[in-house]
């Protein structure tokens, strides 16, 4: 137990006197004792409240960057090399404008063939591509068209005979295109439905929110196979990445989870690397991303072997009944080390800098092609001997008792060792992943969503959050335009429900080809 010293500003006046006089009594050096202990407390008692509040700034305002280069200009003397200007003026080309109507127009008065005007000699080709001009129109995201129907009536039976509107207009009030732009506006941009309908009450178009709801709950149920498919196809993925961030459900803010005696909600992101490339998945409610790992996992194939997960630390994210190859974020053991970089810039600099090398050689990896099993012989021979002088480095700090245990530097340095198997499992495993950067990207998406809207208000409205999210990010990480994909689901939905795994992001359009032939 610790002995407690009560000193009186006299008696300190006194100590510091002998001290200067070089007259120290007895019982003077456990008021010096106590007096150090209590400086290194508050030292590192001030550090971590420092870093601390640096994290909470973060959270509420968000960081632009981790990169060290702007961090080192104000206390180091290394050169940090200019940032080249990339050449271009930053505009969009013709080429860029993918979803453009495109209109060829001919010359006025020339074609192909015809004698040159300039030289009369020479005869005119149209070998050269086009010159394009982009004009870019505004208008309501929701524009309306009213038929009028002339009635005519009988003046003597009074029989009222109306005009039948055109072949293509249909019976249904809001189209599919409407239904589509509405998920996407809604799920993917995060634009509220209270807001979407005073901008088209302002325009003349109303479309309450109650009927902007009742439009997506339609499209929804017209499309929710694929859902399902896209979590039987992701649970086959050779790397799943899975995090979580808070989210809240109105109808379940009074009810506490009977078995897990747990109030808190979240939305959880997983992201499958497959054969056929990235699938993007969102689970909103009670559960932790490990128990929707967990779900996920009970579609995967028995004959397959057990697949590599990333994540960060957290205990909550292990899918505790399936067993898989556990890598951890490094990132997250970076950013312990970015956040106390003013206080410790000499030992920060030595490990942000030999993991800056590490993520040099990820990135040679990939600008070589090389295979998963050549990227494991090259983390070993470049980044191997690296991290083990960080290991070793990192463990003189600590058994050698050159930081303090307590400190922010400390618990970094342990965090890394703690978990360092994990953290370098690239070096071990291929197409073992480095960080989690690519999951916490994802949930950026519902983050985006939670900052406008807020919440979900029932259960069922989050499910039909999370679906469309799932299918407009696999879209994007499959460069398929998603409205164009939600538009052709609605129209094929009687085929969808017969046979879902044809119409997923990446095949959907192959198979509206076949069925055209």
């Amino acid at each position: 137990m610790t002995k407690t010293l009560d000193i009186k500003q006299k008696e300190l006046d006194q100590l510091l006197e002998r001290v200067r006089l070089n007259q120290l009594q007895e019982g003077d050096y456990e008021l010096i004792k106590a007096l150090a202990e209590t400086i290194s407390y508050l030292s590192s008692f001030s550090d971590e409240k420092a870093a601390s509040i640096k994290r909470l700034l973060k959270m509420l305002f968000g960081s632009k960057t981790e990169k060290t280069n702007k961090k080192r200009t104000s206390r180091s003397p290394k050169k940090v090399p200019k940032k080249q200007k990339k050449k271009g003026h930053g505009k969009n080309g013709a080429s860029a404008y993918k979803g453009a109507k495109k209109i060829k127009i001919s010359h006025q008065t020339l074609k192909s063939c015809n004698d040159c005007p300039a030289c009369e000699r020479g005869k005119l080709y149209g070998e050269k591509p086009p010159a394009c001009i982009v004009r870019i129109t505004g208008g309501a995201p929701f524009q309306a068209t009213v038929y009028e129907l002339q009635r005519l009536r009988c003046n003597l039976c009074g029989q009222i005979f109306t005009a039948q509107p055109p072949n293509h207009v249909g019976n249904d009030k809001y189209d599919d295109k409407s239904g589509a732009m509405l998920a996407l506006l809604k799920y993917g941009s995060g634009v509220p439905l209270y807001r979407l309908g005073k901008l088209q009450a302002h325009l003349g178009v109303p479309m309450p929110p109650s009927t902007q709801w009742e439009v997506i709950e339609k499209v929804a149920d017209k499309i929710h196979p694929v859902y399902t498919e896209l979590i039987r196809q992701a649970a086959q993925g050779q790397v799943l990445y899975n995090d979580d961030t808070t989210m809240k459900i109105l109808s379940l803010l009074k009810e506490t989870d009977k078995t897990t005696k747990r109030k808190g909600m979240f939305t959880s992101g997983i992201l499958s690397e497959c054969d056929v490339g990235k699938i993007a998945l969102f689970f909103t409610g009670r559960s932790h991303a490990g128990e929707n790992l967990a779900k996920v996992l009970q579609h995967r194939e028995s004959r397959k072997d057990p697949p590599i997960q990333m994540c960060d630390a957290l205990s909550r994210n292990l899918p505790r009944d399936f067993k898989t190859i556990l890598c951890k974020c490094l990132v997250h053991g970076r950013r312990n080390f970015v956040d106390i970089m003013d206080d410790f810039p000499e030992e920060c600099d030595h490990v942000i800098d030999t993991l800056a090398s590490i993520y040099k050689h990820e990135q040679e990896t990939k600008e070589q092609g090389l295979t998963s099993n050549q990227r494991l012989a090259y983390h070993k021979t470049h980044s191997r001997p690296l991290m083990q002088s960080l290991k070793t480095w990192l463990k003189a700090k600590r058994d050698n008792k050159e930081v303090e245990p307590n400190s922010s530097l400390g618990k970094a340095i342990s965090y890394m060792l703690k978990h360092w198997e994990d953290l370098t499992r690239f070096l071990e495993v291929p197409d073992a992943p480095l960080d989690n950067n690519l999951c916490e990207q994802m949930l950026k998406q519902s983050i985006l969503h939670r900052k406008n809207a807020l919440f979900y208000k029932t259960e069922h409205g989050a499910y039909i959050g999370d679906l469309f999210m799932s299918l407009i990010h696999t879209c994007n990480l499959h460069e398929v335009n998603p409205f164009e994909y939600l538009t052709s689901l609605q129209h094929h939905s009687s085929e969808l429900f017969q046979n879902p795994g044809k119409w997923l992001p990446w095949n959907f359009d192959e198979t509206i080809q076949k069925k055209s032939l």
